[in-house]
């Protein structure tokens, strides 16, 4: 048990348990018979939490605990398009470099004990240029130092200013468009310098914002409980205030089947994916509920900003690439066409996720068009002739080529693997740990690899700075080089009409696939199992997890 360094032992340990004790009562209230009760949301984190700092937000996990206690500037609606948040509105300069945005009134942080008395303040523009400068400064060695590094101006007066408690101003070195984008992220929430700097580094375990919810305990691989804030500014379309929900509880059992099991039970309200080892109990090979489960849960699908795909190393003065078969475009597209998605999708991965049949921008994006860009359908005869122009006829004369992949996508591997060797090409796979492959790309030892990109923001330039030339790895694990792609890609930085950008996003997608530096995989989608008395629990593209506007029902 982690013991706070702050309070002597006792006082952390009752406090834990003390939080315990009113979320079990919230637990019986919710099927008292007066249906009067609190409601809790209980879900579990298998993965665990580093941290509850929105400055270290990198993956999932952290922003799902993050998003209930903190709000940013702007944020994304279920359409991915950017909304108002603790911003009502913003100003964009003509030049696109300066971006203004005007602060709600009313809003609070949290209760903490750095305020005076003990009661949380107004939120003014300064909490905002501390947070953003924060996440800048090294000292802090936050993990999204890179969303404003070498985009905002640095220069006195800075890129971050107040002009005012309610005007907020941020100046860019140069237009980049999906700054807007960026700003909704988690590492952007909003955090009071106070609390800040009286934890330091313990701010990862003291938490204080201005979301629905609010900090209440941790006991680090038990439980985290939050309730809610009952000073939260956002009211519904009725004008109740939201949040509906008075607390949530996140556990944290390591093993999947001990969480499916509590889902079964009604100890947990949803479950985030659906695992191997339980899918084929569940679903059908169409993706679609089992009689069994029908009535019993709530399947929830939704495309999510991610697109699995094989990586190839393009970087011709690399001795892997010098003598391999995969430097001729041919071999490359022959791969491409070699195997059928389709039934990989079915077979392994019982139709959850659609076949990446079009680019490597996902579907979920405004740009995302399958009649716009095409890709790679299954055409095995085709295979064969590009195979043949390159000249290995079925295969002949072409050395064995070594995939490395991780074991979960072994399978996916071994699929490959099988139907490209009907073409006469012989691949041979090896599974590596993740933070080993991880190493070998980033360092271009590898030739051939399984890789994924989950979207960090909902714009198409995400997804399209894989393969600029002037990126390092990641995100250009591929090294991918080509001047007329580096061409468009900086022009849609600047352009400021949407439909010509995402003509341009367009454009690049075609090039990257005609090109085939990648073999897209297939587009994944969020997957949600929901216990029936759970309403509002809605899907986004980003699987960023919303609570506020959830209710369940009781008894």
């Amino acid at each position: 048990m982690k013991v706070n360094k702050h309070f002597p032992f006792p006082f952390a340990l009752q406090g834990f348990f003390l939080a315990l004790v009113v979320l079990t009562g919230m637990s019986s209230c919710r099927s008292s018979a007066s249906g009067k009760g609190k409601t809790v949301f209980h879900y579990n984190e298998f993965a665990g939490i580093a941290s509850l700092d929105p400055a270290f937000a990198k993956n999932l996990a952290v922003m799902w605990a993050v998003h209930q206690l903190y709000n940013t500037l702007v944020e994304t609606d279920g359409d991915m398009h950017v909304a108002p948040s603790l911003a009502s509105g913003w100003d964009i300069s003509p030049d696109k470099l300066v971006y203004t945005f005007h602060l709600r009134t009313g809003v609070r942080f949290h209760d903490n004990d750095a305020f005076p008395g003990g009661k949380g303040r107004p939120m003014t523009a300064k909490d905002v240029v501390y947070s953003f400068t924060r996440i800048m400064d090294p000292r802090t060695a936050s993990s999204g130092a890179w969303i404003f590094n070498d985009r905002v101006d640095t220069s006195a007066p800075g890129g971050f200013t107040a002009p005012d408690d309610s005007t907020f101003r941020l100046k860019l070195l140069r237009p980049f468009n999906p700054i807007l984008e960026i700003l909704t992220m988690q590492y952007c929430s909003i955090v009071p310098h106070e609390v800040v700097e009286r934890y330091g580094k313990d701010f990862r375990s003291h938490p204080c914002g201005t979301g629905p919810f609010r900090f209440s305990s941790w006991e680090e691989g038990q439980a985290l409980i939050m309730l809610k804030n009952e000073d939260y500014f956002e009211l519904d379309e009725k004008g109740r205030r939201l949040p509906y929900l008075d607390a949530i509880k996140i556990s944290f059992y390591d093993d999947r089947a001990t969480e499916f099991l509590l889902f079964r039970q009604g100890q947990l309200d949803f479950i985030n994916e659906i695992d191997p080892s339980f899918k084929d109990e569940v679903l059908n090979k169409k993706g679609q509920l089992k009689q069994d489960w029908k009535d019993k849960i709530i399947l929830s699908t939704h495309s999510q900003l991610n697109t699995e795909y094989l990586g190839i190393l393009m970087d011709t003065a690399n001795p892997l690439v010098k003598g391999s078969p995969l430097r001729f475009k041919k071999v490359r597209q022959a791969i491409n066409y070699g195997f059928d998605r389709r039934k990989m999708m079915m077979y392994l991965h019982n139709s959850v996720g659609l076949p990446a049949t079009s680019g490597f921008v996902p579907a979920g994006l405004p740009s995302f068009d399958s009649t716009v860009v095409r890709g790679y359908e299954y055409d095995p005869e085709k295979a064969r002739r590009l195979l043949a122009e390159a000249g290995f006829p079925n295969g002949q004369g072409m050395p064995p080529i070594k995939l490395l992949t991780i074991s979960i996508y072994a399978d996916f591997a071994g699929f490959i693997a099988k139907q490209l060797e009907d073409l006469g090409l012989k691949i041979e796979v090896e599974t590596l740990q993740k933070s080993l492959l991880l190493e070998q790309t980033a360092k271009s030892q590898a030739l051939f690899f399984r890789g994924s990109w989950l979207g960090d923001y909902p714009d198409a330039e995400d997804y399209l700075s894989v393969f600029y030339s002037k990126n390092p790895a990641p995100p250009n694990y591929t090294r991918y080089k080509n001047p007329d792609f580096d061409r468009l890609y900086e022009q849609s930085l600047r352009e400021t009409n949407d439909s010509m950008k995402i003509k341009l996003y367009r454009e690049m997608d075609q090039m990257v696939i005609d090109d085939a530096p990648v073999v897209p995989l297939f587009y994944d989608e969020v997957v949600h199992l929901i216990n029936p008395r759970v309403h509002g629990l809605g899907a986004n593209a980003l699987n960023l997890l919303d609570l506020r506007r959830v209710r369940i029902d009781q008894p």
